[in-house]
């Protein structure tokens, strides 16, 4: 329904002709007249192994530099990258593509872009091919977006379709390309919400560009159709540009992969750790690679694609037999997809990811157990930072690489660790599934498989050997890690509970809101504009509504001689509405009456105190553990504060005493706190995207708040200098999930009172044990090694009484068909006597015992040995019997089973039940 969009002129004017592919059916514009395919693979293998497409050779950073010196030769502004986790977005973790760094605020309107015409160099990591990277030869998981991006207006366009396919096409000529080889393939684009025309620029079979015409926005009453959905036309319009930094460099190099092109020195190394003789100037070894790379791009296994299949159409192509074809490719694709793999995670943890199993943290050790996973195949014993070393070597361009080494370092020795912790019990939770598949002659099935990687981390590789172990087979797409990677990609939909009055509403203006103006005043007046329920909405107000982890203010409002308490505030698109407390009588407040309003001083101060501390806390925790801090959630209260914060191990208690140190000096300084309204693009700009700290909030301006030296965009009410807060304490810290630390503190009198209570227990315990405080550690010391001493000298005497308990219970015991049936009931004992006492009767292999005790209602052991089994008498079927008899439940092994119930009234005839159980088996 686009084709309008593509009437361009510049095809018109420059020789083009428009085709259709006699392959695909795709339509294109060519020079050539006597071409009759689009380009594109697979009409098109790969032309360009082995004959460079451009005619200078360039490295990354060369090829990068050139492009960007092209465009700002030509009128746009350099801009630097943002990170690669999209820390300005709530609705992706990680940054796809160059568009998503003005997305959504600067491409929907709301907000200018930093630059406009603008080019920058964006590093994006796309895990939706993880499969098909290392094997096609040109997929990467990381790669850079190289961009031109035009913002236009409706009577405000800087340049549109003419101009940027001209500026590509001269590109590609300044490069050397030769005019006949590019075609532009149409191919409309739709994706978030918009959509417009777009063309693919292909060169020798490989895709350097997309350059999309973004003019269109999603809506259920559209008359335009795009790929199956309604668009009506925005009155913005963006030239959206992508062009592949690493396929322009494989471009100009011709080599056999995209892998040897732009990390050549760091594929050699692992060839050489992998004892893989990658020669590239061994005519044979080179032909084979050189061949297998042209027609690689069908080696695509996302969907549902067969890897053997794809390689038995490659080895048809090239003329080898496929078993030697695979042999030869599979380590050194394995080697190619490692050297990706730790390029991504160099960017991933250098920008601050720390794996975890949530979100962007998930995705990160995805990969990184992925890589490791790789190198055991080959046999690479070397740390992955090691490989990561590598790559920060060669890209003397990001030098905070090199910078933050040290943490990533660390994170991936512990990820290493925690990788083979994983495979070791792995391991058993499969089998344990297998057996269960076994017993119904099944496969595991692909849906427990994803489950089973998700909840614990085993990759299907070793999900397939540990099955087979116990005979069940397990098959897995080759496309299984893009699906778990598509799983996680994007932040689910944020469930939000509908207010419901929501409709009465709509017809108000948004609320006047002073509690940022004047921050000291608790008291005001106001006008009535609704009534609804026990809900007051006001012209304005002074009550600072939930938001930002604060709790709301509480407080009064007063209407003539009525007063009734405020419990709640909350704001709903901009209109604040009060819940009052009515539960005792009527709400006697109508529309258009004039109340007062008076804010609890306490409740605001305390948040106010535990607001302003989160920031300082924040502040020294990035301090003392290192720049990949930051913030998951926050929680304010008038008692206590927390803060979750990214860290990939426990803290430290003198990590924990430097931060609450720290802190405390912030505070002693008291320094002004710092309010500046800016525009969103003026802010990032200039304080970047720790921002976001706090999440990000909505509209086109942001509230910063400077506390020492954090700064965020925080909508929470403040303390105006950091010496009213008055002293922090850090009450305890906890890991909340892998990969998340919680801190939590108080603040002020709330501070103070903790550390009260800290003392009375410090007090109340040395009074106990009539010592002074400074000797409480030492002593505490020496009674828990007396206690330990004395629960080894009950143990001990446990297990004698035991023994002698066990040679009276076998020598009075009820031989039935040469079984010795013991029965025992006692009073008070708990199951671990009981138990005791049955693992020595377990030494006789003919006894078969039910040992009952009546401490909280009943507990019930059971005992065969090995002779009592064989003859069909099992611990498990035992317990269970007289389990079921005191109101209860049990089980275990055939030889030894605990249990019991509440009906300690029904003890004799639970183990009646179970002698009956024994002589019945054995009269059978």
């Amino acid at each position: 329904m686009l084709d309008d969009e593509y009437n361009i002129d510049y095809f018109k004017e420059n020789g083009f002709a428009q085709k259709e592919c006699s392959k695909c059916g795709n339509i294109y514009w060519t020079r050539d007249p006597q071409r009759e395919t689009c380009g594109d693979a697979p009409c098109d293998y790969y032309s360009f192994i082995g004959k460079p497409i451009f005619k200078t050779p360039m490295n990354l950073t060369e090829m990068r530099e050139y492009y960007l010196k092209f465009f700002e030769d030509r009128g746009h502004t350099r801009i630097d990258r943002y990170p690669v986790i999209a820390r300005w977005r709530d609705d992706i973790y990680l940054t796809i593509a160059s568009i998503a760094d003005f997305q959504p605020f600067v491409t929907s309107g709301l907000v200018p872009p930093p630059a406009n015409p603008l080019t920058i160099s964006q590093p994006c990591i796309r895990l939706n091919d993880l499969d098909s990277v290392g094997r096609t030869g040109r997929h990467l998981t990381t790669f850079e977006m190289m961009a031109h991006h035009v913002f236009n207006k409706t009577g405000k366009e800087i340049y549109w379709k003419d101009k940027t396919i001209e500026l590509c096409d001269q590109l590609l000529m300044s490069l050397g390309a030769d005019p006949k080889d590019v075609t532009y393939i149409k191919n409309p684009w739709a994706g978030g919400g918009n959509a417009g025309a777009s063309v693919e620029v292909m060169v020798g079979g490989l895709e350097l560009a997309t350059l999309v015409f973004m003019n269109l926005k999603e809506s259920k009453n559209g008359d335009i159709e795009v790929k199956g959905k309604k668009y009506v036309k925005m009155d913005n319009y963006i030239v959206d540009t992508g062009y592949g930094l690493e396929r322009f460099v494989w471009a100009s190099k011709g080599s056999p992969t995209i892998y040897d092109a732009i990390f050549p020195k760091v594929v050699q190394e692992l060839m050489n750790l992998a004892g893989i003789e990658h020669e590239l100037n061994d005519p044979k070894y080179a032909q084979i690679l050189s061949r297998n790379a042209q027609f690689a791009g069908v080696m695509d296994v996302s969907g549902n694609a067969n890897l053997m299949e794809l390689r038995k159409k490659v080895a048809a192509e090239i003329g080898m037999d496929v078993e030697e074809l695979n042999k030869i490719m599979d380590p050194v694709e394995k080697v190619y997809t490692i050297a990706d793999h730790a390029r991504c995670l160099t960017f991933m943890l250098s920008d601050g990811i720390i794996p975890s199993n949530v979100k962007a943290g998930y995705l990160a050790r995805l990969v990184i157990r992925r890589t490791i996973r790789l190198m055991n195949d080959l046999g690479i014993q070397v740390p992955l930072s090691d490989i990561v070393w590598l790559h920060i070597e060669n890209m003397p361009e990001y030098p905070e690489f090199e910078e933050n080494f040290g943490v990533t370092k660390e994170i991936l020795e512990g990820e290493e660790e925690k990788y083979r912790q994983t495979i070791e019990r792995g391991k058993r939770i499969i089998q344990k599934s297998a057996v269960k598949y076994k017993e119904q002659g099944q496969k595991i099935p692909l849906e427990e498989l994803m489950e089973i990687y998700d909840s614990h981390g085993i990759p299907p590789e070793i999900a397939k050997e540990a099955a087979k172990e116990v005979g069940v087979e397990v098959d897995f797409p080759d496309n299984f890690y893009s699906l778990i990677a598509d799983m996680h990609s994007e932040a689910g939909e944020k469930e939000t509970q509908e207010f419901q009055y929501a409709d009465k509403l709509e017809r108000l203006p948004q609320t006047k809101r002073f509690y940022y103006d004047e921050p000291d005043r608790m008291e005001f007046e106001g006008v009535v504009l609704d009534v609804f329920g026990d809900y007051v909405v006001l012209d304005n107000t002074f009550f600072y509504p939930e938001g930002g982890g604060q709790e709301a203010d509480h407080g009064m409002i007063m209407a003539g001689t009525f007063v009734y308490d405020v419990i709640d505030v909350q704001m709903i698109d901009g209109i604040v509405v009060h819940k009052l407390d009515v539960s005792d009588r009527e709400l006697l407040i109508n529309r258009g009456d004039m109340v007062i309003g008076q804010v609890d001083k306490n409740r605001r101060m305390a948040h106010s105190r535990h607001h302003t501390a989160t920031h300082i806390i924040n502040d020294a925790a990035r301090k003392v553990l290192g720049n990949h801090i930051w913030q998951s959630g926050a929680q304010k209260t008038e008692e206590r504060a927390r803060l979750d914060i990214s860290h990939y191990k426990h803290i430290t208690q003198e990590e924990l005493n430097e931060i609450e140190l720290l802190a405390n000096k912030m505070v002693m300084e008291n320094k002004k706190v710092g309010f500046e309204s800016l525009d969103r693009t003026e802010a990032e700009q200039k304080y970047g995207f720790g921002l976001y700290q706090g999440g990000v909030p909505p509209g086109k301006t942001l509230r910063v708040v400077k506390v020492g030296t954090d700064i965020e965009a925080c909508g929470g009410t403040h303390c105006q200098n950091t010496g009213v807060i008055g002293p922090i304490k850090i009450l305890k810290t906890e890991r909340i999930q892998d990969g998340v630390e919680r801190l939590e503190y108080a603040a002020g009198t709330a501070a103070v009172a903790a550390i009260q209570e800290m003392e009375k227990l410090l007090k109340t315990s040395s009074q106990t044990l009539s010592i002074p405080q400074e000797n409480l550690p030492a002593t505490v010391d020496r009674f828990f090694e007396e206690w330990k001493s004395l629960q080894k000298e009950n143990e001990r005497l446990k297990a004698e009484v035991a023994g002698t308990r066990v040679i009276q219970m076998v020598k009075n015991a009820n031989v039935v068909g040469g079984v010795k049936v013991v029965t025992f009931v006692t009073r008070g004992e708990d199951t671990d006597a009981l138990r005791m006492t049955a693992i020595e009767l377990l030494k006789d292999d003919d006894v078969a015992a039910v040992l009952l005790s009546d401490k909280d209602g009943v507990k019930a052991v059971a005992a065969c040995g090995k002779n009592a089994v064989s003859k069909g008498i099992r611990a498990g079927d035992l317990v269970k019997e007289m389990s079921t008899v005191v109101g209860g439940g049990g089980g275990g092994k055939p030889d030894l089973a605990m249990g019991g119930g509440p009906n300690a009234q029904n003890i004799e005839k639970a183990k009646n039940a179970a002698v009956s159980k024994i002589e019945q088996i054995l009269s059978a």
